[in-house]
Formats: C-alpha cells, structure tokens, sequence
C-alpha cells in the first residue's frame, strides 16, 4: 500500500458555520427535516391503509423523534450515540468517542462545534435511525418523491442522451480511435455536469436538467477548472497487468454513485458506452444502503430508475432501459452496497476501518468518484490550500486510479494552477459553492 502522507493536514473546513449554494448549512439541515417531517405527515393515510392503527402509531413516532433530532440541532445539543440495531451502529458510536477524544473532555461533541462534514451525515444516519426504530414503516424513503419528481422533470434530456448513445452504438464499429476519444470526453462531460442535479444542496428544491445535454457542452468548456480527461482515457487505454502489451480493454471500471434521477442516468449511458465501446469489459456500482442526501443512489433508485426506461413512450430510452437490464442480469454490470459510504469517514480511513472494501477497489483498473460528497470525503473535507495537489490531499487513498467528477457546491477545491482560486473569488465569491464549476480530476498512482 502506498505510505500515507502523516504530516499534519489543514483543519477541517468548517463547523456548520459554513455555507453552500443556496443555504447556509445552519438553515439547510433544519429545511431538509422539516421537509421530511411533513412528506411522513402526508402519507398517514398510506401508513393506515396498509398498516392500520400501527401505521398510524409509526407515523406519529417517527416525526417525534424527528422534531426532537430539529430541536438538538438548532440548539447546538450535544450530538448522541445512536440506539437502533443496525449494522453500522457501532461503527457510528465509535465514531463519535473519536471525535469527542479530539475535541476533548471539556465540552461535549455538539453540532455548531463539530465539522460539517460530520453533522450532516449524522443527521441523515439519525433520520434512519427515526425511521428504523417504528416498524412498520422502517423502510419508507422520506426522499423517493423528491427523486422521481426529479427523474420525470428531466424527460427531455434523457431522451436526448439516449438517442446520443443509440446514434454512437450503430456506428460504434466503424469508429476510428479519435472518434472514439471525442465521444468519450463527451459523454464523461455529461457525467460531469449531471451532478449539478443534487437535491441536498438545493435542499430538495427542484433542480432538474431540463434541456439537452450534449448542445450545452461546449459553452460550459471555460467552466472545467481542472481537466484530467486525458489521463483517464489513458487509464482506460493502458495494458492492465505488466506482460498483457496487447491488453487494451480496461477488465473493470468502478463507478461511485452520487445523486438518482437525471445523473443516474447519465452515469447508465457513460457506463453502456464504455462496455459497449470495449474500453471496459464490466463496470461496478456503488451505492448507498439506504436513503443518504436526499437524492443519493439506493438500489431500489437504480432498480426503478431502469425499470421506468424500459417503459418509456420513446424508442431509444427504452431500448437502453432494456439493455442496462440486461447488462445486470449477465453479469455485465455490477451493484454494490457497503456501510462505509453511509458513514462520516474520511477515505483516508477506508484502509484501515473498511479493508474489504478498499480491496474490492483494488480490483478495478479505474474508479470514478461523482460528486461534492465523495470529493469531500477524498479530501477530508480539510481546509486545504487551492494549490495542494490533488494526491496530497488523498493523503494516501489510493486502491486504483481515480477520478473525481465533481460540480463544486462546497468550500473546498485543490490542484489549482496558482493564482487561479484568488482570481476566481474577486470574479465571483460564491464559485466554489453554486455548481457553476467543476473538475475531472484524476490520480492514477495504485496502491500496491
């Protein structure tokens, strides 16, 4: 395993002092319980019909325990360990001693002094725990309106995107290689600002994308701060073990998942593609294991995600629906689901506190990160200087080469040329946090 880089990391960012697009955090964490509060309110009669009195006697519990959760964090209460059975509990309520270690015994681990990063998934691991804690209605996903609503609003761009896809497979033989890197970088664009489409920060907001994808492209070329799509399809492109000189098929591309809806999409057609096109011979998902950020992939999200494209009133849509169905049940497609991303650690940590996972990276020839979430959890979240490479910021994260594609909407970014972040922040204060810029951002040292 590559040494870890064990000189002494910048703070972490911010308490929830700090601000993002939109609202400040202060304002959105109580906005997004507030919301989930009302969406088990109005499907009481749901809950009775299917459940009867006991629905009813869940509903009223579940939003009990989720006013008291509002409560402790608009009044700075000291953050608690966690009482359900779930799997990660222990996890959690480790993790909260380290913290408290940290911070020290002088005060309690409480949500304006700890770090954002924390709190926020906290927060979303306690609604969870809201929800698991009154049977029967433990597996109802607060977020699964917010989420369709978001995938049907994106109607037209999906069909676009699909009709894209089936264009390039018709003539996917005839393709010369640099046709084949052009439709590549385009599709790892859309990828890239399909993340804009993030309920969380927008706080369950209506953030669709509504126009074409691919026409939009080229006008949002000056906003990429950091390029790296050259090393990545050079990653794709490059002999996977030493003596296969005339491998040129990546064995295994790993996608971590961010946000349902029209990214997910996005994400299904940068995947067909890279199988479809040879570059890569099988590709793994990672999602979450439960409802996480308003709009983050669970496998039930994918599950109807697909199963609405098979039935859509559109030839292409529903011939990719079909295929990445079948990609799924061959075996081509893979999807994940592991605790750790559910859970407030930095990657850093993954090594040591999830190493099953870590290794499962390590099996593939490339993995891609997509989102402000999982680019703040490779960096750490830390106040880093823009300049910092983007491999110190690791600090020593590396199962295989990665890539990050990430719409920014959090007060970090690093592996900026000099003088770029400075300029950036006298044009436009809030560039780092409104999803008008993004990075492809790769590093391509392996782990041994």
């Amino acid at each position: 395993m590559m040494a870890a880089d064990h000189s002494v990391p910048p703070s972490l960012s911010a308490s929830v002092e700090g601000s993002f697009a939109y609202l400040t955090i202060r304002d959105r964490l109580p906005t997004i319980l507030t919301k989930v509060i009302d969406t088990i309110h109005r499907n009481k009669n749901k809950f009775f019909e299917e459940y009867g009195e006991e629905g009813i006697n869940a509903e009223k519990q579940t939003i009990g325990l989720l006013s008291k959760l509002r409560n402790e964090l608009q009044t700075d209460k000291p953050v608690l360990e966690l009482t359900d059975s779930l799997q990660d509990a222990e996890s959690w309520n480790q993790y909260l001693q380290r913290q408290q270690r940290l911070q020290g015994d002088q005060e309690s681990v409480s949500w304006f002094k700890s770090p954002w990063l924390y709190v926020e998934c906290y927060m979303y691991r306690r609604i969870q725990e809201a929800l698991w804690l009154n049977p029967p209605i433990s597996d109802f996903d607060v977020f699964n309106e917010a989420k369709t609503q978001s995938f049907y609003a994106s109607q037209q761009a999906v069909m676009a995107l699909c009709t894209y896809l089936e264009d390039v497979r018709k003539n996917m033989e005839k393709l010369s290689k640099n046709l084949l890197l052009e439709h590549f970088n385009t599709l790892l664009q859309v990828s890239l600002w399909g993340n804009r489409c993030d309920l969380s920060i927008s706080a369950g907001q209506d953030n669709a994308q509504k126009t074409s994808p691919i026409e939009s492209l080229n006008s949002l070329q000056p906003f990429i701060l950091v390029n790296d799509s050259s090393m990545v399809w050079s990653t794709l492109n490059s002999p996977q073990e030493p003596g296969e000189s005339g491998t040129k098929t990546a064995d295994r591309v790993d996608i971590v998942l961010d946000n349902a809806g029209f990214e997910l999409v996005t994400d299904l057609v940068l995947a067909d593609f890279l199988v479809s096109s040879g570059l890569a011979r099988q590709i793994h998902f990672h999602g979450k294991s439960f409802p996480w950020f308003v709009s983050d992939v669970t496998v039930n999200d994918l599950q109807w995600t697909i199963q609405q494209t098979m039935g859509a009133n559109h030839k292409w849509v529903s011939k990719c629906g079909f295929q990445w169905r079948n990609y799924l049940k061959e075996g081509v497609w893979h999807y994940h689901e592991h605790p750790f991303w559910t859970q407030p650690h930095e990657f850093c940590d993954m090594a040591a506190d999830a190493p099953e996972l870590y290794a499962t990276l390590q099996q593939a020839a490339l993995v891609l990160f997509k989102g402000d979430l999982n680019y703040r959890k490779l960096t750490g979240d830390r106040d880093w200087d823009h300049t910092v490479g983007f491999s110190t910021a690791l600090r020593g994260f590396g199962p295989a080469p990665l890539c990050s594609l990430r719409t920014l909407k959090a007060n970090i970014q690093v592996g900026l040329q000099p003088g770029l972040g400075e300029k950036l922040t006298s044009q436009d204060p809030t560039w780092m946090t409104s999803g008008k810029y993004a990075v492809i951002q790769s590093f391509c040292q392996k782990s041994e």
